[in-house]
């Protein structure tokens, strides 16, 4: 076996994991192809470049994002570090300054005597016979070239092309005094039951069921006025020809005419407002997006409204107007392999143990939970290069609490999903607490307090 990891990628996740395995005394090979070469979104020649937002999101205790932040910190995260120093005033927000945070952690790196940087495109050939430990880290816009050889060592036909997708919601933020389970067609079904009946089976309906929300003329009509007025996110030029060929984005197609979405994704065909016994003006359906039926996405609700915009406007929807939303919808270009086949929970790709995968390729979605996830396969990539040097049979995996934050976003990208798509840290992936609690701030305090302490007790029984 050589005597070092390679790391291909020297953005945020590939200097995570560089710095952590140099930081256990293994050397690394470090790829980037910057300067030589750039994608079309980068143009800083210094590592961790931070291309979109220069926030990092929430440091609150009671956010998932500060809550993954909280947990890298225990960890030792070299990035977060960086993050924390380059910081700029932002409220409760950790944002940075980009050019200073890219720098430090270039600093950090170079200064590193484990760690030698290698400015050269990568493009993996020959990389499913590799007989050393390599972790992939090349991001959401990994080269064509690269991506045809991930392909044949994942044994998958293409990396996914992930361009648009819909909000996600949590099903406890829905009220149900207007929403309903039902199905397409169902009521008419049922037309001899009547309203006070259909009311109570309606309540009890719960698996293989979309959630509706009825709309009346007044309410469809004020809430097409707030969608065609509002905000949208600026797409780089690169990604407006690849996104709006394959994609709709609802405001877009609500600005085509007042009706439009009315015989589109919000046609109210087949359905009865239990509440007037009538069919409503317009319906929105709301899809199952998780096995224990606890988030729910948007149907047809693909969007570039800025995240604020989503929240307000969607809002306005009936049902949803204390509606917590887990993730916002997004369109970008983001190329990522299916993770929930491929990889397990240490970000090993099960077809050869010698790959590692780290980034937004494995469809993890945010600067943190990036970080989080080139932490996670470093420690394990350890685990296996040190296994190999002293000639031990069991591998030790390093496997998070499924309770803390770190542990779930692994656990969800190694959860076989027929609908996999790229996820941000939230709370709807962190299994439930014993007790019900109906303040949300409080749930989310208890269920930081106990990830926390998981981790800590990880941390003490050692890596």
């Amino acid at each position: 076996m050589e005597d070092y990891i390679t790391v291909i990628g020297g953005g945020l996740a590939g200097c995570e994991a560089a710095y952590q395995i140099a930081k256990r005394g293994i050397k690394v090979k470090l790829y980037e192809m910057k300067p030589i070469k750039f994608s079309p979104a980068h143009s800083n020649e210094n590592l961790a470049e931070v291309v979109c937002s220069n926030s990092f999101k929430s440091n609150l205790h009671t956010n998932a994002c500060g809550l993954l932040k909280e947990e890298l910190r225990l960890l030792d995260s070299l990035l977060i570090k960086c993050a924390d120093e380059t910081s700029v005033p932002a409220g409760q927000a950790l944002a940075v300054d980009r050019e200073e945070f890219s720098k430090l952690v270039t600093h950090k790196i170079r200064e590193n005597p484990n760690i030698e940087i290698i400015n050269e495109e990568y493009t993996g050939e020959g990389l499913d016979s590799t007989k050393h430990i390599t972790i992939i880290a090349t991001g959401p816009l990994t080269s064509d070239e690269f991506a045809k050889n991930i392909a044949k060592i994942t044994e998958d036909d293409k990396l996914h092309f992930y361009d648009a997708a819909a909000p996600i919601l949590s099903k406890e933020s829905i009220d149900m005094n207007i929403a309903f389970f039902g199905d397409r067609y169902e009521q008419e079904r049922k037309k001899e039951e009547s309203i006070e009946d259909w009311n109570i089976r309606r309540k009890q309906v719960k698996e293989g069921s979309y959630i509706n929300l009825p709309m009346n003329k007044e309410e469809y009509e004020d809430f097409w006025n707030k969608l065609v007025n509002a905000e949208v996110v600026e797409l780089h030029k690169f990604e407006k020809r690849e996104i709006f060929e394959g994609c709709m984005p609802v405001e877009v197609m609500a600005k085509r005419g007042i009706d439009t979405l009315r015989f589109g994704p919000l046609k109210p065909v087949g359905f009865t407002d239990p509440r007037t016994g009538k069919r409503p003006y317009a319906l929105v359906q709301l899809r199952q997006d998780d096995t224990s039926g606890t988030m729910f996405n948007i149907v047809g609700f693909q969007t570039n409204l800025k995240f604020g915009e989503q929240k307000r406007v969607f809002s306005s929807i009936p049902g949803l107007q204390n509606a917590e939303f887990i993730k916002y919808g997004v369109m970008h270009r983001n190329t990522y392999i299916n993770s929930s086949k491929l990889l397990d929970e240490t970000y090993n790709l099960k077809k050869n143990k010698n790959i590692y995968f780290a980034g937004q390729v494995t469809g993890v979605e945010g600067y943190v939970e990036s970080i989080a996830s080139g932490m996670v396969a470093s420690l394990n990539a350890v685990s296996d290069y040190k296994r190999i040097k002293e000639q031990r049979i069991n591998k030790d995996k390093i496997v998070f609490p499924g309770n803390t934050m770190i542990g779930a976003l692994s656990k969800y990208i190694s959860t076989p999903n027929e609908k996999f798509q790229p996820m941000n840290a939230n709370f709807g992936i962190i299994p439930e607490l014993e007790e019900k609690i109906k303040d949300k701030k409080l749930k989310y305090e208890k269920l930081a307090d106990r990830a926390i302490e998981e981790l800590k007790k990880k941390l003490e029984e050692g890596e």
